[in-house]
């Protein structure tokens, strides 16, 4: 099985307590965070590793299990696999915001796009395109190109959950996907993985 987990990092924006979570980070994730400009991006970068820390201390999780990173504004999210081996999994979150045709029009391909446009209002549009947004940034990662892979390569339709309806040739596997919401939160995420039993809950229980 799959799971997946968000938390906020606003706390690691305070000093005190990102000097406490940045010092129980490996050391490649500190010099990771180290390069980064902004607080924000350097609270992002340790928190989501202090997240999945605790994830392989919750669930006793062996150190070659798969796992993917995302991150957006305050939040941060870890999907893993539970069990299994040679599973790919990969995740995306982001903070909604301005609806871009454009940039759907150029990168998506055409059902994905003409899908967003018959959408009968701006935020029916809106919604429509950072779904597909992170429906195909979590399928790149997931395959482990991430944005090598171009994101007109593949194709997504809507559904419950939605489904790969076209894929690369060299990823001729069976792909799938779960999307979460949580009401009041202004983001959207979504799992994709090579294991069909992708679990319908998204974690919250371990805060950072």
């Amino acid at each position: 099985m799959v799971k997946a987990w968000i938390a906020d990092v606003t706390s690691l924006l305070e000093k005190e307590c990102y000097e406490r979570y940045y010092r129980k980070v490996p050391d490649f994730r500190k010099k990771k965070a180290d390069v980064l400009r902004l607080d924000q991006m350097k609270a992002q970068s340790v928190g989501v590793w202090a997240l999945w820390q605790k994830i392989q201390t919750e669930y006793h999780l062996p150190e070659n299990a798969a796992f993917n990173f995302s991150h957006s504004g305050n939040y941060v999210m870890c999907a893993a696999c539970m069990d299994g081996e040679n599973i790919q999994v990969g995740c995306d979150i982001e903070k909604t915001g301005e609806l871009k045709m454009k940039l759907a029009r150029r990168y998506f391909c055409r059902e994905e796009y003409d899908t967003i446009a018959a959408a009968e209002t701006d935020d029916e549009k809106t919604d429509l395109f950072f779904r597909y947004w992170v429906l195909k940034e979590s399928f790149m990662k997931a395959t482990g190109r991430g944005m090598a892979l171009p994101v007109n390569s593949f194709c997504i339709r809507m559904g419950e959950p939605p489904d790969l309806i076209r894929q690369p040739a060299e990823f001729a596997q069976k792909y799938y996907y779960r999307e979460y919401r949580i009401e009041g939160l202004a983001y959207k995420m979504a799992v994709c993985s090579t294991d069909k039993d992708i679990d319908t809950e998204l974690h919250t229980e371990l805060t950072l």
